[in-house]
């Protein structure tokens, strides 16, 4: 079957007012969704604590916010094509914001991991048709400074979620975190109300199939639990990646299901007819490599800084920052780059940045100074926020616009698969050659610094005519 052609991107320009009103919507709402798993962080042995159990049990606390987002991104995209993304970016808030108060009043830990789940289910709401409102918002000269705006707040928001837990944590106790959450929900939803664009195309036309929708939840569920047993449970043994690999097979097949499966439908929930439109492709393949890597350093960065090169973790932490200080000051600097320049050579040099970075870090000496470290990761920071603006605006633009949700789904989807991929590669990593006496971060960083040059290749070759 030929590639699909992309619609030209809405040409409407809507009134400053409005684009202000909704950019202050969109951002509270996807800052909100990042801030959740880096503010309770601090929280878990608190909450281990309180509810007298083993502080592993309490990572679910986590993992049941990230498992039901990723199950639920793509239905609710498709939601959003149908009904309009306005209707399920509002549920999605007042879903997410009733999690919250259902979280602050947990009596026990099954109790919390549920209204956690529930709030997750309102995030992948609010994610899923996130990029489709802000494509329904900004005019085409401006979309891609508005794309830029959203990596600056996800930064922004990685880097205060640790520091608003401490300052919380330090006078309150830990459901308090929940607490803040839902005033914030009720100013999103409020706001909301007013100032979100409905959507301005035809709905598009199918049904949403709970047999889809069930294959959806068990491929994405196989591949997070798979992660989890590979990587967060990798020092188990035999055991833990036995079962691991067991959940990979599994989740394979049931994948291969689902894929041929959606290929027969008209409007498919896992759109593989944008699939076949060669941009969208490729960017989805650069996405989905370039967050494998960021996650894999992620994971292995505090094992470099803390176990091998025996840092506080004051001291850890305030270089780490360095990554996302670099990534705000060069997000909005893409915007202006890919109006001048290929979106494809824009996120390519990004990538070729951080692979080098990334590189650099796995060569560091162990006894390295402070400022070897922090440039380094100051240039990885540089290279991401070079990438991802471009790439998001690509993945997002590239689809028709009757598929602006889908098409968000996807870039959400390809973000949280990237990520799980990226932490199945540290722990397999950590597993085999060891972390505090052997050189599996360093390792790792270098596999992560293979995947950003992966990313790259699969963004330049956008830049080639079909």
């Amino acid at each position: 079957m030929p590639d699909l052609a992309p619609s030209p991107t809405d040409t409407r320009t809507p009134q400053p007012q409005a684009q202000l009103a909704a950019v202050v919507v969109i951002t509270l709402g996807i800052a909100l969704s990042v801030l959740d798993s880096t503010l309770l962080m601090l929280a878990l042995p608190d909450i281990a604590r309180d509810f007298r159990v083993d502080a592993h049990a309490t990572i679910w606390v986590v993992n049941a916010y990230q498992l039901a987002a990723l199950c639920l991104l793509l239905p609710c995209a498709q939601i959003g094509d149908r009904i309009g993304y306005r209707r399920v970016y509002l549920a999605g808030v007042a879903v997410y914001t009733v999690g919250s108060v259902a979280s602050w009043a947990a009596p026990s830990l099954p109790w919390l991991v549920g209204a956690r789940a529930f709030q997750g289910l309102g995030s992948a709401g609010m994610m899923a048709v996130n990029a489709a409102l802000i494509r329904l918002s900004f005019p085409a000269s401006r979309l891609g400074a508005a794309m830029a705006l959203n990596s600056v707040v996800i930064a922004v928001a990685s880097v205060a979620g640790p520091g608003i837990a401490a300052a919380v944590l330090a006078f309150a106790p830990w459901h308090w975190l929940f607490a803040i959450q839902a005033p914030l929900g009720l100013v999103v939803l409020l706001l909301g109300w007013k100032s979100l664009p409905a959507n301005t195309h035809p709905p598009a036309k199918g049904n949403l199939s709970m047999l889809d929708v069930l294959l959806n939840v068990l491929m994405f569920a196989l591949l997070f639990l798979a992660t989890y047993e590979l990587g967060t449970r990798s020092g188990d043994g035999m055991a833990g990646k036995g079962v691991g690999a067991a959940l990979l097979a599994a989740g394979a097949v049931v994948a291969t299901v689902f894929v041929r499966r959606q290929r027969r439908l008209a409007l498919p929930l896992l759109p593989v007819d944008l699939l076949r439109i060669r941009v969208f492709r490729l960017s989805m393949c650069t996405s989905v490599a370039a967050f494998a890597g960021q996650t894999s350093a992620f994971v292995a960065l505090p094992f470099l800084l803390l176990e091998s090169q025996g840092r506080s973790h004051l001291a850890a932490g305030a270089l780490l920052t360095a990554w996302p200080a670099a990534t705000i000051v060069f997000a909005p600097l893409s915007a202006r780059l890919m109006t001048r320049h290929p979106a494809g050579v824009v996120s390519g040099i990004g990538l070729v940045t951080l692979a080098t970075g990334l590189a650099l870090l796995a060569l560091l000496d162990p006894q390295a100074a402070p400022t070897q470290v922090a440039w380094r990761l100051a240039v990885c920071g540089a290279g991401f926020g070079l990438f991802q603006s471009p790439n998001n605006h690509t993945i997002v633009t590239s689809a028709p616009i009757d598929r602006s949700g889908a098409a968000g789904g996807m870039l959400g989807t390809a973000r949280m698969t990237g990520m799980s991929l990226g932490a199945i590669l540290t722990g397999l990593v950590f597993s085999a050659v060891g972390v505090k006496a052997g050189p599996g971060p360093a390792i790792a960083l270098a596999a992560a610094s293979v995947l950003s040059a992966m990313a790259a290749v699969f963004s330049l070759l956008r830049t080639r005519p079909s």
